[in-house]
């Protein structure tokens, strides 16, 4: 997704839970996830491309054990950014994948539901055969976000591309509000899953300590 809607997600998500200072820099982190060098080339797990389901799993789980140990030893600050690669992670899979197409199919009665019942973390659909995420057909990928070259690109992508999958923005369709509702869920869940077990010192220092 871009940038403003990590943004608006985590707020919706985290914007009663942790303190001002300790909400920007959880976004900071989140939205450093997208950095051209250091956050996208080379990085598939980083956004749930390239089909990188269980390298992404794998990689949220590595930064929440991450943020276990920077509170363990008093450091709040790292533990913040661990937890704002571990959500960027988790927003980036509705977006890059079909998880919301395989979602909406199971009511192909013509009346969807609305995008506020989307379940982020349906079994079946989490494990199932027909999930994909884009692949980044480069340098292609990379004129599609051009908007003079756009056009000329993605006649030319595979619909299996990121540039064709992904639900990035509201001019991806309707689809994109199910996604972000999916990924203000899901950055709930994962901030109660990365909670679960903190003592209170823990917890506070994760929430509103300014210390380093």
């Amino acid at each position: 997704m871009l940038k403003r809607y990590h943004r608006l997600i985590t707020e919706r998500a985290l914007g009663a839970v942790f303190g001002p200072q300790a909400l920007e820099e959880i976004i900071a982190a989140n939205l450093h996830q997208d950095h051209l060098l250091t956050g996208q080339i080379g990085h598939p797990e980083f956004h749930f491309d390239e089909n990188a389901f269980a390298a992404g799993l794998a990689y949220m789980e590595a930064q929440r054990g991450r943020i276990g140990e920077a509170l363990m030893a008093g450091r709040p600050r790292p533990a913040r950014r661990a937890f704002g690669r571990l959500v960027h992670a988790a927003q980036d899979f509705y977006a890059h994948s079909n998880y919301v197409r395989l979602w909406l199919a199971r009511h192909p009665d013509g009346r969807p539901p609305s995008a506020e019942r989307i379940e982020p973390c349906d079994p079946d659909l989490l494990t199932s055969p027909e999930l994909r995420s884009g692949r980044l057909y480069y340098p292609l990928e990379v004129l599609s976000f051009i908007p003079f070259s756009r056009a000329w690109a993605m006649a030319r992508l595979p619909r299996d591309s990121h540039a064709w999958m992904n639900l990035d923005t509201p001019e991806c369709g309707p689809l994109f509000d199910y996604a972000v509702e999916a990924a203000v869920k899901r950055t709930r869940l994962e901030y109660d899953r990365t909670v679960d077990g903190l003592s209170p010192e823990e917890m506070h220092l994760f929430v509103h300590s300014l210390t380093p």
